[in-house]
């Protein structure tokens, strides 16, 4: 969103960015792990596009917003996010016990998955992580690496006992199979992270077949793609605004938000400080709009393609397109 845009947005709703910081921010218990979570998530991959210094002044304006919930991967931006964080939080001992960081290893070995734990906490300068997720688990095989022998899921046990993290979790957004699976393997995971979007319920549908499954077993919910990773927006298929309300009225714990500047930050952070939840007819209406429109991995390209006759690239976490 330009900044032109979100100046009309944050008019319309009538909020000055003084008082945009005033207004509490809500807040919801992530499942199992208990950690009290603002409902808005700082997406780390976006927040370090423009560079450190941008990546340090928007965690810093998120922190004035109330935002407590921050999100990182090892692959974003080669360690880079990681580092962004070290920089607010790791001179701050009072401050990193302020907030949750949350991070993400997408190397499917138990040795592979530890180094990239022991990499974040150096570049994060902190001795824990609240909140480690095995990342972006996309096919039936890799789950059958995360189980097996020397698989990745032993270093997520190992480091929860040894206190380098405090909770764990999975994440993954081509197939809701492959989170039912992981969900059937294993009793311990404690956090699940999936798409929720308005174009999501026509297509291999995460909130259909995997919301409910997490909130049978009491595990957090963290939302993200709310955008589709842009193309909604981009094909001119919902607002932002609607994405967003579209999002929270699905009731994920929190929402992974992806935002490039402190103007995006603002203006999505105040989508939900005057959240009006969508109706049961706003939500039948909005669904059957999108449904006649463009759906599939036309528009979430990071879900498994419908046909192998199609051959657009599928998008990986941590990338802008």
């Amino acid at each position: 969103m330009q900044r032109r845009e979100f100046i009309q947005t944050s008019t319309a709703l009538g909020i000055s960015a003084a008082a945009l910081a005033e207004m509490p921010m809500p807040m919801d218990i992530l499942g199992k792990s208990q950690l009290k979570v603002s409902k808005f998530c700082l997406g780390g991959y976006h927040m370090r596009v423009g560079g450190e210094i941008s990546g340090v002044r928007i965690i810093n304006r998120a922190l004035e917003l109330g935002v407590n919930f921050f999100d990182s991967a090892a692959k974003y931006h080669n360690g880079e996010s990681d580092v962004t964080y070290g920089k607010v939080f790791g001179d701050s001992p009072s401050l990193r016990q302020r907030v949750l960081l949350m991070s993400k290893a997408e190397n499917r070995t138990r040795e592979g998955a530890m180094l990239q734990l022991e990499n974040t906490l150096k570049r994060m300068k902190t001795d824990y992580l609240d909140l480690w997720q095995c990342h972006e688990v996309v096919t039936m095989a890799e789950v059958d690496k995360i189980f097996g022998p020397s698989g990745s899921l032993e270093a997520f046990i190992k480091a929860k006992e040894q206190g380098k993290v405090r909770h764990i979790g999975f994440t993954g957004h081509a197939d809701p199979n492959v989170h039912l699976r992981l969900l059937e393997g294993y009793s311990g995971w404690e956090t699940v992270q999936c798409p929720v979007n308005l174009i999501d319920p026509h297509y291999l549908s995460f909130i259909k077949n995997v919301h409910p499954k997490v909130r049978e077993r009491g595990l957090g919910l963290i939302g993200m793609k709310s955008n589709a990773i842009g193309n909604i927006r981009k094909m001119r298929i919902a607002t932002i605004e609607e994405c967003l309300r579209f999002a929270w009225t699905q009731n994920p714990n929190t929402l992974v938000s992806g935002v490039e500047s402190v103007d995006q930050l603002e203006q999505n952070v105040a989508v939900l400080k005057t959240l009006k939840k969508m109706t049961p007819t706003e939500m039948s209406s909005i669904l059957d709009r999108t449904s006649k429109g463009p759906t599939g991995s036309r528009i979430e390209t990071y879900k498994i393609k419908e046909t192998t006759a199609m051959r657009h690239r599928v998008h990986t976490d941590g990338e802008l397109a």
